[in-house]
């Protein structure tokens, strides 16, 4: 007689099989909740890089390049992001010998700004000149000391978040559009008829160009220098200055970016706004430069209406072109300027 298989026996025999489909049904569910949490630390990341990088600090210590971090400083910056302390302005024209005096400019909703005049007794105009991204109006002092000399008037403005501005947060070139629009109207009540020249570094050339697209600012020239093209492409950049890939981090961060801030970041491109551009134009571009390659300055340029100039410097990178090139920068401005004179 054939023994009929007992409960016990049926029962292991079926035990491993409903414990290899357990185990088979848990990876989906495991893999899903696993890239659930990658997608919700990353955007986390890119939330914290984006508020770090547009909300300064209480003021001290400017950090260093991103390219000169050491990969533990990186791996940090890449986690929490690089803190930006607020900037401050530690000399004035006088360090330079010049004499100058300290404007307000009233902005609605009790916000100001604060600009350096620095007064020519026989003015051929007067150049306004906004700085870059973290930075206040000193870091101009240099061209600013060089327009003076070409017989401008020159006015040094701190951005809000900036100096002696209220606030203490950026938009990258976004609302500082609004602050090139104020200071603009402002020179032309205190300088009628003095041909007005705007001048730029970075964000700062942005904010023009974004101030003539979409607030009306109508110039008599622009000096661009180092202009980004798109917001999308200059955090790309930063990226890659870092060693590290530029996708999906870039586009996370300009999303959260935008958010924070309200406005749509993927739609800030001054090479879009450089189509309004009908007066004359130099732009400025160092050869070298990390944030902004040579192609995405020649986008900007191609569009730019009107008469234009554009100046290379093969040795220079993203920090202000008259520190390393001095002569060079003094040659392009002056020789721009002067056939402003002849038209």
């Amino acid at each position: 007689m054939h023994e009929l298989p007992s409960q016990t026996s049926r029962a292991a025999r079926k035990g491993p099989i409903v414990r290899r489909r357990a185990w088979r049904g848990g990876w989906p569910a495991r893999c899903l909740l696993l890239g659930l949490a990658g997608f919700l630390a990353l955007n986390a990341v890119a939330w914290r890089q984006a508020w770090v990088m547009t909300h300064y600090a209480p003021a001290g210590r400017p950090p260093p390049k991103i390219e000169a971090l050491s990969l533990p400083e990186k791996a940090r910056a890449v986690a929490l992001g690089v803190t930006v302390p607020r900037p401050e302005n530690r000399h004035t024209p006088r360090d330079l010998g010049l004499a100058y005096e300290v404007r307000r400019i009233g902005l609605p909703g009790g916000e100001a700004l604060e600009a350096w005049v620095l007064p020519h007794p026989q003015p051929r105009g007067v150049a306004l000149a906004f700085p870059g991204y973290a930075s206040s109006k000193e870091s101009l002092l240099a061209p600013a000391a060089a327009l003076h000399d070409l017989a401008y008037t020159v006015v040094l403005v701190d951005f809000r978040g900036a100096g002696g501005s209220t606030g203490d947060d950026t938009t990258l070139g976004v609302r500082e559009a609004a602050d090139v629009a104020a200071a603009f109207a402002d020179a032309q009540r205190a300088w009628p008829g003095r041909p007005p020249v705007l001048y730029g570094v970075s964000m700062g050339s942005a904010a023009i160009l974004r101030a003539i697209a979409t607030h009306g600012v109508r110039p008599s020239a622009v000096i661009l220098e180092s202009p980004f093209d798109r917001l999308l492409a200059t955090t790309q950049n930063r990226f890659r200055a870092m060693g590290l890939p530029a996708f999906p981090a870039a586009q996370l961060l300009v999303l959260w970016g935008s958010v924070q801030q309200g406005s749509n970041g993927f739609a800030h491109n001054p090479v879009d706004y450089a189509r309004a551009v009908d007066c004359p134009a130099l732009l400025l571009h160092g050869e070298q430069d990390p944030r902004v390659t040579t192609a995405q300055a020649t986008a900007i340029f191609e569009r730019l209406g009107g008469e234009k100039q554009f100046a290379r410097f093969p040795d220079a990178g993203h920090d202000l072109l008259i520190a390393t090139a001095p002569q060079d920068w003094k040659r392009q401005v002056a020789g721009f300027l002067d056939r402003l004179d002849d038209r």
